[in-house]
C-alpha cells in the first residue's frame, strides 16, 4: 500500500513537470513572437523593394510579354485541318473508315503493352529550422538590396559624361561643341585669305555665328542626354556658363589659329 510519502513526492514530481511545460510554453512563444516580427519586418523590406522595381521597370520602360494565341478549332477566319475519315461522306458512295489501315469486322488493334512504372514511395519532408530560413531569406534580400542599390545609382548618372559632374559636365560639352566648329572656323580664315568671303562675314561667323551653333548645340545636348533616367525634372544646363565659354572661347580658338598659321 502507497504512503503518504510516495503520494507527496508523486504531486512534486508532477507540479515540477507543470512548471517545466509551462516555462517550455512561455520561452516557445517568445520564439514564435521573435520569429513572426522577423518576418513581418522582412515582408515590409521585400514589399518596398517591390515597389522600387516597379519604379524601375517602368522608367526602362520594359515591353510586356505577348501572351501566346492558342489555336482552337471553330475559331471563325481560321481554317481548321481536314482529318481523315472527318464530315459527312459524298451522296451515292459508301461511308469509309476512318482509319482505313485498319481491317473491317471484328478485327482488333493490339497496343503494345509497357510495364506499370513504379512510384516511389513519398518521403516524409524534412525538419526545417525556421530560424535558418529565416536567415536565408535575409541574406538574400541583402544581396538583392545590395543589386538594386547598384542599379539605382546607375540609373542616376546621364548617358553623356557620368562620371562628372554636372557643373563639370557641362563646360565639357560646351568646350567641346566650341571645338567641334574649329575646321569651319579654318575654313572661313583660308576663304578670307584667298579672297573668297570679306571681312565682315569671315568676322561675323567667326565671333557670332560659330559660337552661336555651339551655344545651342551644348544645350539642346545636355537637355536631350544629361538627364538622368531616375532623376525627374529638367537637369542644368547652366546657360550663363555655355554663353560665356563659347562666345569667350571663340576668339581665343580664332587668336590661336592666327598665332599657329602666321607664326608657322
Amino acid at each position: 500500500m502507497s504512503t503518504f510519502e510516495e503520494y507527496a513526492a508523486l504531486a512534486r514530481h508532477l507540479s515540477e513537470l507543470r512548471r517545466t511545460g509551462e516555462r517550455n510554453a512561455a520561452a516557445d512563444t517568445r520564439r514564435r513572437s521573435a520569429l513572426q516580427g522577423a518576418v513581418d519586418q522582412l515582408g515590409h523590406r521585400l514589399a518596398g523593394q517591390e515597389v522600387r522595381l516597379r519604379q524601375l521597370r517602368q522608367v526602362i520602360r520594359e515591353p510586356a510579354v505577348p501572351a501566346v494565341p492558342r489555336a482552337t478549332a471553330g475559331t471563325p477566319g481560321e481554317p481548321v485541318p481536314a482529318v481523315p475519315g472527318d464530315g459527312p461522306p459524298p451522296a451515292g458512295a459508301a461511308p469509309q473508315p476512318a482509319y482505313p489501315e485498319l481491317p473491317n469486322g471484328s478485327a482488333t488493334l493490339a497496343l503494345p503493352t509497357s510495364p506499370v512504372p513504379t512510384v516511389p514511395a513519398p518521403r516524409p519532408p524534412a525538419e526545417l529550422d525556421p530560424a535558418a530560413e529565416l536567415d536565408r531569406a535575409r541574406q538574400a534580400a541583402d544581396a538583392a538590396e545590395a543589386a538594386l542599390a547598384r542599379t539605382e545609382a546607375l540609373g542616376q548618372q546621364p548617358l553623356l559624361l557620368p562620371g562628372l559632374s554636372p557643373l563639370a559636365r557641362a563646360l565639357a560639352v560646351y568646350a567641346g561643341c566650341l571645338l567641334a566648329t574649329a575646321p569651319l572656323m579654318l575654313m572661313l580664315d583660308l576663304g578670307y585669305r584667298w579672297g573668297a568671303i570679306d571681312t565682315f562675314t569671315q568676322l561675323a561667323w567667326t565671333l557670332a555665328g560659330l559660337p552661336t551653333l555651339a551655344f545651342f548645340a551644348g544645350y539642346l545636348l545636355l537637355g536631350r542626354y544629361g538627364q538622368p533616367p531616375l532623376v525627374v525634372g529638367t537637369p542644368p544646363r547652366y546657360r550663363y556658363l555655355g554663353f560665356l565659354v563659347t562666345f569667350i572661347g571663340a576668339p581665343v580658338l580664332y587668336c590661336g589659329f592666327i598665332e599657329l598659321t602666321l607664326g608657322g
